[in-house]
């Protein structure tokens, strides 16, 4: 079925990504052209059973590797001080974001950038992603609106959770193409920012977005505290 390009082939260039080993890029992104191989393939019964004993070996010795401690309020504080510059892409929030990181193997790696205020999400979702027939699952939709008004969000230099998210679909969102995402602020009461975008294949609006996100110190935002 769909052949997805993964941009975890392409050379990491943001600071976050130049901490994180090719070696780890590689084997997420092998990982996630795999998932959708699985599902968009009719494999022969022995390939999977090779696959099944190759994978169960290889989890074995990863989970025996120490713990991962991601560095989350620097994390943070580099997403809110300095706002991305315009133009050039910047690969994710941080490398395991389910959405735009490229080093999570069950993630999307949806490319994002900055549009003047508007924050802008490339991708091509694959077969694993895919709802009814054809089209994208609609929780992914959502997810992709939330990660693109996220970086809405590095642009104000504003740390916030969502609130609320409102989807509204006006066409069957496709997979294998390739989808362009939009947000902005659209306004802004206190801690209260009101965000709006639309999601398009082509010409085709084929959704629309509203939501609240709800601003908070840094080192709150950096620990889950609201």
């Amino acid at each position: 079925m769909t052949a997805v390009a993964d941009p975890g082939d392409v050379t990491a260039a943001d600071s976050d990504e130049a901490q994180v080993s090719p070696a780890r890029l590689g084997a997420a992104a092998a990982m996630r052209r795999l998932g959708h191989a699985i599902v968009g393939h009719d494999v022969d019964e022995a390939a999977l059973l090779r696959l099944t004993t190759t994978v169960e070996a290889l989890v074995a010795e990863v989970e025996a590797s120490p713990r991962r401690q991601r560095p989350t309020l620097n994390m943070s504080r580099d997403l809110f001080v300095v706002p991305p510059p315009q133009g050039g892409v910047r690969g994710s929030h941080f490398t395991d974001c389910i959405v735009s990181g490229r080093a999570n193997p069950m993630g999307v790696a949806a490319e994002i950038r900055r549009d003047g205020d508007d924050a802008v999400l490339l991708s091509t979702l694959g077969d694993a992603f895919e709802g009814a027939p054809g089209r994208a699952h609609g929780g992914m939709v959502a997810a992709l609106f939330d990660e693109v008004m996220g970086f809405v969000l590095s642009i104000t230099c504003t740390p916030a959770f969502t609130g609320r998210l409102t989807v509204t679909y006006r066409a069957p969102v496709p997979i294998g193409l390739p989808l362009e995402f939009r947000a902005r602020l659209s306004g802004r009461d206190g801690r209260k920012l009101l965000m709006a975008g639309e999601a398009r294949h082509g010409d085709t609006v084929v959704a629309e977005a509203e939501a609240l996100f709800v601003a908070v110190d840094p080192e709150k935002f950096a620990s889950g505290q609201s």
